[in-house]
């Protein structure tokens, strides 16, 4: 007797309901690239992101940079001391000041004019020049007259150039015209000490007027018109050998 059912039974399977789907791998779907190739397209662009931040800031870095250099000074101031030159300004009484670029090294008004320092200063080696900066000047200008001080020792000499001892003094001829010691208000002492070979110099411009002993005051006014005029200088008992010849047009 034939049993029913059984040959059917293993006959009616459906197609494709276990052994169909053995042939595709699961987790993969189709129409959709490979996971590799999304990871290496994530990491250019990240590297890509990278890069332009490090330009970015380093662009920015170079900016800020310049902008601080370019606001800083880097020049040198160029105006310097001379060093041992000093300059005066004639006030308006007629006495010339003398100043230092050096503050002075002592002041005793009890000091001998011309005092020495150091061994073998000889006074007849410290000389005494006039001069002025121009040999002829015009209506208004006024003469820069200048005493210059020269240590000619082989040592250095200190040297009282304070206005009580200095005198500035203008003649023409036999006629008086002008000293700086007929109105000079009140005097002071300035020691400096000058290196061998080295000069100091003070200046004082002449207001082109006359002066009489006792500063009484002078209506008449030197002569222009190509005059001629001669100026000397005296420090404490030192006067200059040769005068300063110059000319009033």
């Amino acid at each position: 007797m034939v049993r029913q059912g059984s040959a059917g039974t293993g006959g009616s399977r459906p197609k494709g309901s276990g052994g169909g789907q053995s042939g595709r791998k699961p987790g993969r779907k189709s129409g959709r690239p490979p996971l590799a190739r999304v990871y290496r397209r994530r990491r250019l662009v990240a590297g890509v992101v990278l890069l332009l931040v490090i330009a970015v800031a380093f662009g920015g870095f170079i900016a800020v940079s310049n902008a601080l250099s370019g606001g800083q000074p880097t020049g040198q101031p160029t105006g310097q001391p001379t060093g041992g030159q000093p300059s005066g300004a004639g006030s308006a009484s007629g006495q010339p000041t003398a100043s230092a670029s050096d503050s002075p090294s002592s002041a005793d008004p009890s000091a001998s004019p011309t005092a020495s320092s150091g061994d073998g200063c000889e006074q007849n080696l410290i000389i005494v020049t006039a001069d002025t900066d121009k040999q002829g000047y015009d209506a208004g200008e006024k003469p820069l007259l200048s005493l210059k001080v020269t240590n000619n020792n082989k040592v250095p000499c200190e040297v009282n150039i304070g206005t009580s001892q200095m005198e500035y003094l203008i003649t023409s001829g036999s006629d008086r015209i002008f000293s700086s010691k007929d109105c000079q208000a009140e005097s002071t002492d300035l020691m400096k000490t000058i290196a061998p070979g080295k000069s100091e110099t003070a200046n004082f411009p002449w207001q082109r007027n006359r002066t009489v002993q006792g500063c009484e005051p002078v209506s008449a006014k030197p002569g222009a018109g190509g005059a001629y005029y001669v100026f000397t200088v005296r420090l404490a008992n030192k006067t200059s050998a040769k005068g300063a010849v110059f000319q009033l047009n």
